[in-house]
């Protein structure tokens, strides 16, 4: 099980590599199309060069960190896998999305221990009746939907 994690995590980090790296031949276009001399071409290329490297670079340190973490979880229990070559981290209580208390296991409202509000099915349609009403079945008059026949159940 930890080979995949830290297959899935070195091929999560071999592709963040590549993006980068195409964002910097992108960029480098984007900045000699708009040089005006030659020496700020070599620096969009300096640059460009830079971030290859620095990409690379974290895309070798974020291997050896899944291998690492792979020989820590084999010998004393789990660890978290890096895309970026910066130790990962648990979760553990803190918030992971901008809702109120989403992903935190905690209710976002009030609560009154030991009270809970419900509607048991059918009883709050709104209708006056006690359970949901289809008015587009039975009644044998054919009101055009479905195939024409009636449900008399």
């Amino acid at each position: 099980m930890q080979s995949l994690k830290e297959s899935a995590a070195n091929v999560a980090a071999s592709a963040k590599s590549g993006m980068e790296k195409t964002k910097a031949t992108v960029q480098e276009k984007m900045e000699k199309m708009t040089a005006h001399n030659p020496t700020e071409k070599d620096i969009a290329t300096a640059r460009k060069e830079e971030k290859i490297h620095n990409a690379e670079m974290n895309k070798q340190e974020a291997r050896e960190h899944n291998a690492a973490a792979k020989q820590d979880a084999q010998t004393s229990g789990s660890h978290t896998h890096s895309t970026t070559g910066v130790a990962g981290h648990p979760t553990g209580v803190h918030q992971m999305s901008a809702l109120p208390g989403h992903g935190t296991g905690q209710p976002t409202g009030h609560v009154t221990e030991g009270t809970m509000k419900s509607h048991p099915i059918g009883t709050a349609t709104g209708t006056g009746r006690t359970t949901a009403h289809n008015t587009h079945v039975g009644g044998g008059a054919n009101t055009g939907y479905g195939t024409g026949g009636g449900y008399t159940g």
